[in-house]
């Protein structure tokens, strides 16, 4: 790799338990889209949550066709430290050796993976809720082959962690650190609606400006201070943030489920002050490893339907408390406006009905666009 240039995520998801999967000499073959194009790629493969060692018999790289197909000259296998598979320990991460692929921004990847073994329920196998549609093989090899025999349909990702590609020295990658909010819960499958992907999409079209990648870090129920599925915010954010490779900013759109305590567990009630003091400490630790954060208010959900006692009037004063600090505490470096930009004028409490999904807690697919749209790109600068 030439002195000039250096490895920027183009792609990532946080690892997390999986809530389904089970496997038998059988091949993944995942999609994602990237958002930073470049001619040189590496995968990223997690065993975060695993309680034994993963073994890959082999793994591809390719743009995809359609479906579970893909573009048959731009398949790649992938290695590790030369060699065709590789054991994942407990807890660990594998990353490939790097691959020259034409893949321009905005493109649709396929990484296929084989495993060649049993993966049981019992493994604690690492996986994500991905509002993508990913394919699963009959028993076999199918790295390689071209349109891929489907077994199952699956709307998760497995052990698929990150794709990152080789990019000029004046590239940079944000990081957006979130809850179902950030992931995209209830948008549209395979449509690419997250608030993340509209933010790329802009930062893409702009006529000049240093060159930037959007990963979603977002992880269905997060929480800034607690634990539930997979760690908290606080907890992963070294890997989901430090660690990615060309990370230069961060967003950080956490606490609606610190206040909503899905899980109802009177210890788990918190305040204005516990919230602060979490964002504060990201941002000590961002600014350690000189990464600009942002801070995204929390939408409000007066109205939810998803959990009917999620709301209530000490939790929206907690809410806007939050949300008073994150735009004029001093500790971070801008603002992303969400509450503003989603609330009802006349009920400040609740979304507008046009960007709400309909559980008066998630956006629709227009809601999450808006989110996208309302970040002021010279932050990026």
């Amino acid at each position: 790799m030439q002195s000039d240039m250096h490895w920027v995520g183009t792609w990532a998801t946080s690892p997390a338990p999986a809530e389904t999967g089970a496997f038998n000499n059988q091949t993944l073959r995942m999609t994602m889209r990237t958002s930073l194009g470049g001619r040189e790629v590496r995968v990223r493969l997690s065993n975060a949550y695993g309680n034994r060692p993963l073994r890959i018999g082999g793994a591809h790289v390719a743009l995809r066709e359609a479906g579970a197909a893909i573009v048959a000259a731009s398949d790649r296998k992938l290695t590790f430290g030369g060699e065709a598979g590789a054991t994942i320990a407990a807890g660990a991460l594998a990353i490939s050796d790097p691959v020259a692929l034409d893949l321009p921004p905005f493109a649709d990847l396929a990484v296929s993976v084989h495993l060649p073994g049993e993966v049981l329920n019992d493994f604690q196998i690492t996986g994500r809720y991905a509002r993508q549609t990913n394919y699963i093989s009959p028993p076999g090899d199918y790295t390689g082959t071209a349109v891929m025999p489907i077994a199952t349909l699956t709307s998760d990702w497995f052990f698929v962690c990150g794709v990152d590609v080789v990019a000029g020295a004046d590239a940079g990658g944000v990081v957006a650190l979130g809850d179902s909010l950030t992931d995209g819960n209830i948008s549209t499958m395979d449509a690419f609606c997250r608030w993340p992907d509209q933010l790329a999409r802009r930062l893409a079209e702009r006529r000049r400006g240093r060159p930037m990648a959007v990963i979603n870090q977002g992880l269905g129920g997060n929480r800034i201070l607690h634990d539930i599925r997979g760690d908290s915010g606080l907890r992963r954010f070294d890997r989901d943030v430090l660690a990615q490779p060309g990370v230069t900013h961060v967003i950080v759109m956490l606490g609606t489920n610190d206040l909503r305590n899905r899980w109802k567990k009177p210890e788990e009630e918190v305040n204005a002050e516990q919230m602060i003091a979490g964002l504060k400490q990201m941002a000590v630790r961002a600014h350690g490893a000189g990464i600009r954060i942002v801070g995204a208010t929390l939408t409000p959900f007066g109205n939810e339907t998803y959990m009917a006692d999620a709301w209530n009037p000490q939790r929206e004063k907690v809410r806007t408390a939050v949300n008073a600090w994150i735009r004029d505490g001093g500790a971070l470096d801008a603002v992303a406006d969400f509450d503003q930009a989603l609330r009802d004028p006349e009920r400040p409490t609740q979304m507008l009905g046009a960007y709400d999904c309909g559980d008066g807690l998630h956006p629709s697919d227009l809601g999450y666009c808006k989110m996208g749209d309302c970040i002021d790109l010279s932050i990026f600068e």
